[in-house]
């Protein structure tokens, strides 16, 4: 039954070598199931478990609001990192849409994205955080603080490599994972990742950030980020064996592939309305960096506190990423995204209306649980519509959708909360969010139903 449902596109009528060389393909990829899948599952719960570390909704804002004391730094910093996001995935997409292996590409693009986790770990141990003045001209003098500076380009330089392996990585487990396998390879190892993430986040905000350990709670917290993704990294570089597909895309310039954006849009307008439904859920995380901050203007914010709601953020990411995966492969993960859209409203509601610790922390499970099944949906609906030749650019045109909104969104919404308060700003997120909601509803189709019509 899986090997029907797996099937690369049927190869056309008459082409008896390319029908000879898609069954090779598909033979090669179950041959080598366990090995992949391995590789797989160890690269995504040790990577994802410190790029949660990295990218949840706790450390990294609150510790650059600590440096800096400033909202509009936050959304500065978070900004920047979807910036870093726009462009490199259309990158990374033309570096290897034409190429029989990509694993050599993701090596580099991984490590570099890597890199920039232990720089900002190294900026708080080594660079001051004393402002400096410095006077640029005529546009008068201008106040810098070596440490802040610093993060905020080695967070950009995160985003810019980020960007780029997503398209890789997306590209490597679609070539080696079948479809019906790769929901519950993404619960198993999100689960897990998610569990070791969320045990660290606890202990990191006790043990390394209250008693500033090592001089910075913060940067030793960064550096065993670091640690875990890079093991994830050697584990998929050691056990994974990449097939060479059947066919592949001629190499083609960036700028003609940036035009061929409208076309992969218009060729499928359920694919069109599942980009604008990112885009909207993307503009939704205006809020994200000031959940944490939020929390501490209610109640305060101790080492303890941000510990305990790191775990229950990552605690109910890894829960319900066991929930979400199966139910994708059951289903499709058209409903995945339904769910976790509605649960990112209920949450974030109930995070604006109580301010008490246990509601409080209710919240942050329900926020960790609704984002995990946002992200899972959407990096794995992505791969399920059109042709294969075309994915790269099909991931490339998603990722890029979701940072331009993602750009504007924590600078905009530092700019609000400074001005307006925080309220406004979860207020417009809630907007996006009901947006995105009804544009699923209305206009997105489940890609995997249509794929098993066409086989």
């Amino acid at each position: 039954m899986d090997a029907k449902v797996d099937a690369p596109d049927v190869a056309p009528a008459g082409d008896d070598d390319l029908a000879a060389r898609e069954a090779a393909y598909e033979k090669f990829v179950w041959d080598n199931l366990r090995r992949n899948y391995l590789g797989n599952y160890l690269h995504g719960m040790l990577g994802m478990t410190g790029f949660r570390l990295v990218n949840a909704p706790t450390f990294l804002p609150a510790y650059l609001f600590a440096i800096s004391g400033s909202n509009a730094i936050v959304g500065l910093g978070l900004a920047l990192q979807q910036v870093g996001g726009v462009i490199s995935p259309i990158f990374g997409a033309t570096k290897i849409e034409h190429r029989k292996k990509v694993m050599p590409a993701a090596i580099w693009m991984g490590g570099l994205a890597r890199m920039a986790i232990l720089g900002i770990a190294l900026a708080g141990w080594f660079l001051p955080n004393d402002p400096i003045r410095f006077s640029l001209g005529v546009l008068g003098d201008w106040i810098a603080r070596p440490r802040v500076a610093a993060i905020l380009g080695f967070m950009l330089m995160f985003g810019i490599f980020m960007g780029a392996q997503r398209v890789v990585f997306s590209l490597l487990m679609a070539k080696v994972i079948p479809i019906s396998r790769r929901g519950r390879l993404q619960a198993w190892r999100n689960a897990t990742g998610g569990l070791i993430a969320a045990a660290l986040a606890y202990f990191a905000g006790r043990w390394f950030i209250d008693a500033n350990l090592f001089g910075n709670g913060y940067s030793t917290t960064f550096v065993f980020a670091f640690f875990l993704t890079s093991a994830g990294l050697w584990a998929l570089q050691f056990l994974l064996k990449e097939p060479e597909p059947p066919t592949t895309r001629e190499q083609g310039r960036f700028r003609d592939r940036i035009h061929d954006f409208p076309r992969l849009i218009r060729q499928d307008k359920s694919y069109g309305a599942f980009v604008l439904t990112q885009m909207l859920a993307t503009s939704a995380r205006i809020a994200t960096p000031f959940y944490i901050i939020f929390v501490g203007s209610k109640i305060g914010l101790d080492g303890k506190t941000l510990g305990l709601l790191s775990l229950a953020y990552l605690g109910a990411d890894t829960v319900s990423n066991l929930v979400w995966g199966y139910l994708g492969d059951k289903t499709g993960f058209r409903l995945v995204l339904l769910v976790s859209l509605l649960g990112w409203i209920g949450a974030t509601v109930l995070l604006m209306s109580l301010h008490d610790i246990l509601p409080i922390f209710v919240a942050f499970c329900g926020l960790g649980a609704a984002q995990s099944g946002y992200m899972m949906a959407a990096q794995t609906m992505i791969l399920e519509f059109g042709s294969r030749d075309e994915l790269p650019m099909r991931i490339a045109v998603s990722a890029t959708a979701e940072s331009i909104t993602a750009t504007a969104g924590p600078l905009v919404g530092g700019l609000l909360a400074e001005a307006l308060g925080y309220n406004v700003v979860f207020g417009a997120s809630l907007g996006f969010l009901t947006l995105a909601l009804v544009l699923l509803l209305v206009a997105v189709k489940e890609p995997r139903t249509a794929r098993l019509q066409a086989l």
